[in-house]
């Protein structure tokens, strides 16, 4: 499985779906759920998403910082691109902000960015940006105004795009979230969403056993979730 730690991104729910899609399980969990919590689900991989936050403000979510000694490959989407530039680099506030599509130069493909051409449309929505990049980081790919679009430390395992590749403004990111699950993360493609809905109904039915429930469920398309009150 890949988890996936959410920081209160709008298009967290959708990083899973892209995920599900391409035949690999992934699960959303809160940013802070423990070290512990995280080793017992012994994932493959670990996508930290977006966010409306800056990574200085004191309420800032931040994930255990232990997950980084994991060894195992971590992908940070936007505000998670931004934690791992403010752990081992530097982030700024910067007077240019990003929003809508942009065109990223790529440097160096590395694992990343393997099938993507020289520029790539993609979809940016930031004001923080990391302005000094990380020891060991290499640099894969900038715009005209965020040199450090995204980054890779194969060494680490670490892998940062200040863009979001699960959005379909950006064109090539399911191949990017491939190349990350089954290039890097070594998932195996085994899981599918048939027959999900009567594994749902099955495992609801074991929990509430012959009790009286107020079940709601969502309606969107990026989620399945549901809510019981007993």
């Amino acid at each position: 499985m890949i988890i996936i730690l959410n920081f209160g991104g709008q298009t967290c729910h959708l990083i899973a779906k892209r995920v599900r899609s391409l035949g690999v399980y992934a699960e959303i969990f809160p940013s802070d759920i423990s070290f512990d919590a995280i080793k017992e689900k012994r994932p493959q991989g670990i996508i930290m998403s977006g966010g409306p936050s800056s990574v200085y403000l004191a309420d800032a979510p931040m994930p255990d910082d232990r997950i980084f000694s994991l060894g195992i490959p971590i992908l940070g989407i936007c505000y998670g691109h931004q934690l791992i530039g403010k752990k081992f680099g530097t982030v700024a506030n910067k007077q240019t902000k990003e929003f809508g599509k942009k065109v990223i130069t790529i440097a160096h493909k590395g694992r990343l960015f393997r099938g993507l051409s020289g520029k790539e449309q993609v979809w940016m929505s930031h004001g923080d940006q990391i302005i000094s990049m990380p020891e060991d980081f290499s640099v894969l790919a900038k715009t005209d105004s965020c040199p450090y679009a995204a980054m890779e430390n194969n060494r680490s395992n670490l892998f940062g795009v200040q863009f979001h590749p699960e959005v379909m403004h950006t064109l090539k990111g399911n191949k990017i979230l491939e190349n990350f699950a089954f290039g890097i993360c070594r998932a195996v493609k085994d899981f599918s969403m048939e027959g999900m809905s009567g594994r749902l109904i099955q495992d609801i039915k074991a929990e509430v056993g012959s009790e009286s429930v107020l079940m709601g469920v969502s309606g969107g398309v990026d989620s399945t979730c549901s809510s019981i009150l007993g």
